[in-house]
């Protein structure tokens, strides 16, 4: 279960990042990305990317997901230092990470109109091709 399930603060992030226990870290990028607009962004990108090395692979694509929220929930991002890590995570092992780097990339070209070098930009117009289709079959219905 989550450290944050009963709301959070940001001593209590800071204290999930001292524990450094993989099971509460996971859920670190999570809350802090998609509440980014309500903190100071630049911590909750400094909290996303001191966790996109480490050794657990949810917690490394997490962390990488966490920028594609912070990219969408705050339409900015530095991407001197988050491209870098998107781009790695392009590559990584794991398809847990793969699969969240493409979703942060995929962020980072629809809210911010940046390109991750390495990232396949089709798949960003198949789904932006998917959710056209969707849209054209509501409206007719």
């Amino acid at each position: 279960m989550s450290p944050f399930a009963g709301g959070w603060t940001e001593q209590d992030v800071e204290d999930v990042m001292a524990r450094a226990i993989p099971e509460e870290l996971l859920y670190v990028p999570i809350v802090v990305g998609m509440n980014a607009p309500d903190c100071e962004r630049t911590w909750c990108e400094e909290k996303c990317l001191a966790l996109v090395s480490h050794p657990d692979f949810t917690v490394r694509g997490n962390a990488i997901l966490g920028l594609g929220h912070i990219a969408r929930t705050c339409r900015a991002l530095d991407i001197e230092k988050a491209v870098p890590a998107i781009q790695t995570a392009l590559n990584d092992p794991h398809p847990y990470v793969r699969g969240h780097a493409d979703s942060a990339a995929c962020d980072l070209q629809v809210y911010l109109g940046y390109v991750v070098p390495g990232y396949d930009t089709q798949k960003t117009e198949d789904l932006y091709d998917a959710i056209q289709e969707v849209l054209r079959k509501n409206s007719s219905v």
